[in-house]
């Protein structure tokens, strides 16, 4: 039996603000006057409680700042300091009790004029994937309850608190939080809602995902359950936002995403809005019943790979960007992300043709630059190359013809670190997914640079980026900065005469399918054969390559995160292992 949704007189928690924040990692003042911003537009418009993201006064992850001393008292002790003028819960780290115990990623209350309490610490700590809590955090053993008015309680949860109870996590834990609270409210406790601080880091398809579990948990504990989302980008993690309320007879309503602001949500009249930060105009959100509208998978993926790149720089203290413009499909996609995370004066495109380089890769580099309106340097390569490949005449001779064909790249490389070093800027590598999981990218060459925007974007998803920026400008009234040319000549790296990819690789729609499936679905190779009727003997030598260079990206630069399997943090292969 579940509790049915109920109605109670008096006062009590009708309108309940979700504070949708973009905190930066260990920027701990920062975080705690973003906090106190949100909460006022809250309180300015009527809310009875507000709440934040999971960790918003640290930021998340915070990694290994919990270790460092101090941080996690100094974390606690903004919390005490802040000025609010409405009940508030705010995402925390906890101190340990002991020296030899770990900190607890808690939720305290903040009400005015009274002390400050700890709620409740995080029960389920995942440790999978991107997420490593177990490293940092102790569990607690019960789910948080807050008695606010009229001997009336809410239910507080954390983040992966409540995904148990929907079946969608990897790890088989020994509670489910969310059948904690419903015991509770059927023993008498008058749970009127319940709220979960999250820090939800998105990839494609994660908008569904994260509706299922506010809905099961509504429907299990018969009242409403809020979700409230952090948004922005934090290193390789990003966060959509998508704060949502879920109600326990299917009606869900979801905050728009990629922005900050306070999602306000009056429980009774189930009217829902949101207030951006930055004063824009109020939006008025529809509520639906079981399911969202439908998410444009491209545009939602260019949002993606923009914030992360904007938050990375802004957060680091990066005002501008370089990279090389081959006249090729990825640095044409990755100019254009840079031009709209930084603004188009603030991104150097290098041009560096080589004797291999065509006419027009030369052409299409200037029309992207042209069009997005960047800064274009022209720096042929060949008086430096020439004299290099003299010099390595006799190794190169001997070896193999790759090795004639990376120096190239090199220098390439060496420019674009130079120009960086000289502008204070930070180069971008431009390689994408597909090339990464072939090592068909140069170490030292194509792959220096602090960021890699398209890092987890495949080859085929790169050509529906460009579409999407295409068409963007074209709404917009602007040139498309991607040429046709660009887009239909056949992918090329340029480092010798008439050379293609697909010289190299299959076509990149049959790669990819190939690579997804082994990487996201966690497929092998006869499996893989199996369900797509693809040759077994080319899928074997596909994988076996894969495989021989993870040494590659051992090395590659941080990525945004945007599919449910990227590599970096959450991909943890030894590199000195037999690999059958």
């Amino acid at each position: 039996m579940r509790p049915t949704e109920r109605r109670h007189r008096g006062p009590q928690m009708t309108v309940i603000a979700l504070l949708q924040i973009d905190p930066t990692v260990g920027d701990i003042k920062g975080n705690a006057k973003r906090i106190s911003r949100a909460a006022s537009i809250a309180h300015e418009n009527g809310a009875d409680l507000a709440v934040t993201p999971e960790l918003a006064m640290s930021g998340y992850p915070p990694r290994d700042l919990l270790n460092h001393g101090g941080f996690v008292n100094r974390c606690l002790e903004e919390v005490h300091d802040l000025k609010v003028n409405l009940p508030l819960i705010v995402g925390c780290p906890i101190p340990p009790e002991t020296e030899r115990t770990r900190p607890g990623n808690g939720a305290v209350r903040v009400i005015p004029n009274r002390p400050t309490r700890v709620v409740t610490q995080k029960q389920l700590l995942p440790t999978y994937d991107v997420f490593d809590e177990e490293r940092y955090f102790h569990s607690d053993t019960k789910p948080g309850i807050l008695r606010v008015v009229d001997g009336q309680s809410i239910g507080v949860t954390i983040c992966e608190d409540a995904w148990q109870h929907a079946g969608l996590v990897p790890n088989d834990y020994p509670v489910d939080p969310i059948e904690q609270l419903a015991s509770f409210s059927m023993e008498g406790e008058a749970l009127i809602l319940t709220v979960n601080l999250s820090s939800s880091p998105y990839h494609a398809h994660k908008q569904g995902t994260r509706a299922e579990v506010a809905m099961a948990a509504a429907r299990t504990l018969g009242h409403p359950f809020l979700l409230c989302n952090q948004v922005g980008g934090n290193d390789d993690l990003i966060f959509d936002g998508r704060s949502m309320v879920a109600w326990s007879d299917g009606e869900i309503a979801q905050a728009p995403a990629w922005v900050e602001g306070v999602m306000m949500v009056d429980l009774e009249s189930r009217n829902v809005r949101f207030l951006g930060l930055d004063g824009s105009e109020e939006i008025e959100l529809q509520v639906y019943k079981h399911q969202f509208g439908v998410v444009k998978k491209e545009e939602d993926l260019l949002e993606a790979v923009t914030i992360g790149l904007r938050d990375y720089c802004t957060k680091s203290g990066l005002s501008s960007v370089v990279l090389g413009m081959s006249g090729g499909i990825d640095s044409a996609v990755t100019a254009a992300i840079a031009a709209r995370a930084l603004g188009p004066e603030n991104v150097i495109g290098i041009s560096m043709p080589s004797r291999h380089s065509s006419d027009h890769s030369i052409s299409d580099a200037e029309i992207t630059a042209e069009a997005l309106g960047m800064e274009l340097l022209s720096m042929p390569i060949r008086s430096m190359h020439d004299p290099a490949e003299k010099l390595l005449l006799e190794e190169i001779n001997q070896g193999s013809d790759i090795a004639a064909e990376n120096l190239q790249s090199r220098l390439r490389g060496l420019l674009v670190m130079g120009v960086a070093n000289a502008r204070g800027a930070m180069a971008i590598a431009t390689g994408n997914k597909s090339e990464l999981a072939m090592g068909y990218c140069t170490l030292y060459g194509d792959m220096a640079g602090g960021y890699a925007p398209l890092g987890d974007v495949w080859k085929t998803e790169v050509y529906a980026l460009a579409r999407a920026i295409n068409d963007e400008a074209v709404k917009s009234g602007k040139t498309p900065p991607i040429s046709e040319s660009t887009l239909n000549k056949p992918p090329s790296a340029e480092l010798a005469p008439d050379q293609v990819d697909r010289d190299a690789l299959p076509p990149y729609e049959v790669l990819d399918e190939i690579l997804r499936l082994h990487m996201e679905e966690g497929l092998s190779g006869e499996a893989i054969a199996g369900f797509t009727g693809k040759d077994d003997a080319m899928i074997t030598d596909l994988l076996a390559r894969f495989s021989r260079n993870e040494h590659k990206r051992w090395q590659m630069a941080p990525s945004p995160r945007v599919s449910g399997r990227a590599f970096g943090q959450g991909w943890r292969q030894p590199l000195a292992a037999k690999k059958d």
